[in-house]
């Protein structure tokens, strides 16, 4: 059953692709069943427009910035390390002579993590390949990953020191075992943990099943700025937002349920 659900494209499941599909279904029965396609149809347009507006979007970011807080006092964390995951790239970006670069999500968790380093003096671990493997991904795209590409801005661009970069990993889960591993091999057990505030709760569980103590660093709190009448005008960010929380959502609950599943496969 897992691995029929893992099979489906996640996008089909999130918006706006998912309420895209409910207004074809409407439109599809309409004929049939008139009352029935307008409700469905309605019910996605509507839908739509709310989760486009990032007020509507805090319906979902708020829930998930609740399960974590802002980190105070840092250097009183008794922590070993920050580890700073990765999120996306610009790949070959003509400014920087075709080089991979992180994106502007990234960037914040690189700005954040640089800033807990200067605060604690704290050797940096960044971890993330590049979601992919396999004969469709090439050479030089496995040669460069995201780690690698974090790894240069914090050097190049705010002066920080990079002691591990961790470049096999695929997705949450592999970033924690994969940086756990080489953690472990210099003895460090407690981290500061960066990322998101609405990614936070996924991947803190993930590290945490990995077998290190978790100081969770999140940054990227959105959940307040959404106020005013503005933030009911229909946006791609707010868009953005509802992708990204609802994703989040749909992550935790993967999780949870491949770890029951291996529990009970252990048992």
């Amino acid at each position: 059953m897992l691995e029929l659900i893992n099979a489906i494209p996640r996008d089909f499941f999130l918006p706006p692709a998912s309420l895209f599909l409910l207004i074809a279904v409407g439109l599809a029965i309409w004929r049939r069943w008139p009352r029935a396609g307008r409700m469905v149809a309605g019910a996605g347009l509507a839908a739509l427009a709310f989760l486009s507006s990032t007020a509507g979007a805090r319906l979902f970011v708020a829930p998930l910035e609740r399960l974590t807080s802002p980190l105070q006092a840092p250097e009183r964390a008794g922590a070993q390390a920050i580890v700073v995951l990765a999120a996306g790239r610009v790949q070959h970006a003509p400014e920087y002579g075709d080089r991979d670069i992180p994106d502007y999500v990234a960037l914040a968790r690189l700005r954040y993590a640089a800033h807990l380093q200067r605060r604690t003096g704290l050797p940096v671990l960044v971890s993330g390949g590049n979601g992919a493997s396999g004969a469709g991904v090439a050479a030089e795209e496995r040669a460069y990953t995201k780690a690698d590409a974090m790894a240069t801005a914090l050097r190049e661009d705010f002066g920080v020191p990079v002691q591990w970069v961790e470049t096999r990993s695929r997705d949450t889960g592999e970033n924690a075992t994969h940086s756990a591993a080489l953690l472990r091999t210099d003895g460090v057990r407690r981290i500061l943990l960066v990322t998101d505030a609405m990614h936070m709760a996924r991947a803190r569980a993930a590290f945490e099943r990995a077998g290190l103590e978790v100081v969770s660093a999140p940054t990227m709190f959105l959940g307040q700025q959404s106020k005013g009448l503005g933030a009911w005008v229909p946006s791609a960010e707010g868009m953005r937002r509802s992708w990204y929380a609802v994703y989040e959502l749909l992550g935790i609950a993967w999780y949870s349920l491949r770890s029951r599943g291996a529990d009970a496969g252990a048992g």
